[in-house]
């Protein structure tokens, strides 16, 4: 694999496409607002989403997806809620059934409860289709920090040769072949971010944020076991690995979401000011219809939903979360 082509300029986005341009690969990176492409290209920075990164020259940008189709890799880094468009609009331009697809897309589809993967499967059948997951934080991964992730594909030559390919001393990748845990992993941590964040806005300490954070993987596990992963996958990167990223980093979109909403400010004020998706917005709506279609009890997500699409006040969902009855721990 030699060319690679990136969807999308946010902050992941344009962090992949300097970090493999190291290796003086071919790199496309494809966004969909002309302006903002026209702008990266000239100055070689994205200032809305990666300040102070510079883009190697070896990275073309493109606003046109006809570009990108002729790729040995296309790498998807949209947002979900727009992933689906992205990949119809890729179809409409050809067919190359020889590309690997690959997404790093962490959310679950509303409506249709269905995982990035099987969005891209339904639009190109015959492609091999890798995920992509872990505590990889764009800025700190930019910089070159030392980081992890991991690499699912069912196809084990195909998750081989893109480790090698992707791989470096400073991003490490791991292999493995259980996709659907790697996914739910990655989508359903955004969700648990927000109340990590809540707690801190709240000025709650070490022990409440330490409970928190862990009764959030036994729920995360409990629900995505239930949608079809495996649980030792979520002891993994894309487990325990993001979630303790998302929910204590101060990179975090989701948890800096939730401080916000701890400290008074309204959902409306805060997204008005975002630049980026957080993505537990339109996850947590997707997990609380998951959780209801497959039957099991998700309070810490059915509480953030109701926070964000019902309007109830952080307060009321941490009191109603901390006067449940008491039970035992089940592992």
């Amino acid at each position: 694999m030699k060319r690679t082509a990136i969807l999308g300029t946010g902050g992941w986005g344009t962090a992949l496409a300097g970090l493999w341009a190291a290796s003086d690969a071919e790199i496309t990176l494809w966004g969909h607002t002309p302006t903002r492409v026209e702008q990266i290209a000239r100055t070689r920075e994205n200032p809305d989403y990666l300040p102070g990164t510079a883009l190697p020259p070896n990275v073309r940008l493109t606003s046109s997806l006809s570009d990108c189709i002729s790729a040995d890799l296309i790498v998807f880094v949209t947002p979900s809620v727009a992933l689906r468009e992205v990949a119809a609009r890729l179809r409409e331009e050809g067919s190359n059934r020889s590309a690997v697809l690959m997404s790093c897309t962490k959310g679950i589809e509303h409506g249709t409860g269905m995982r990035m993967s099987e969005i891209l499967h339904e639009h190109f059948p015959g492609n091999p289709v890798a995920v992509l997951s872990g505590p990889n934080l764009a800025v700190e991964v930019a910089r070159g920090l030392p980081s992890a992730t991991v690499l699912g594909c069912r196809d084990h030559a195909v998750a081989e040769e893109l480790q090698s390919m992707l791989g470096s001393p400073r991003f490490r990748v791991y292999t493995s072949d259980e996709v659907v845990g790697i996914e739910l992993g990655g989508a359903l941590k955004n969700i648990f971010a927000i109340p990590s964040g809540v707690s801190d806005g709240f000025g709650f300490g070490d022990n409440s944020k330490a409970a928190l954070v862990t009764r959030s993987l036994a729920e995360l596990v409990r629900l995505g076991v239930a949608m079809g992963g495996d649980a030792r996958t979520f002891q993994g990167l894309s487990g325990v690995g993001d979630l303790i990223a998302t929910c204590f980093s101060r990179h975090s979109r989701n948890r800096r979401l939730g401080e916000q909403l701890g400290q008074g400010k309204t959902l409306a004020d805060i997204t008005r000011g975002m630049k980026t998706v957080a993505e537990g917005i339109p996850t947590s709506r997707s997990a609380f219809e998951c959780a209801r279609r497959v039957g099991f009890e998700t309070p810490i997500i059915d509480q953030v939903y109701a926070v964000i699409h019902e309007g109830k006040s952080p307060l009321q969902a941490m009191q109603e979360l901390l006067g449940r009855d008491q039970k035992s721990e089940r592992a």
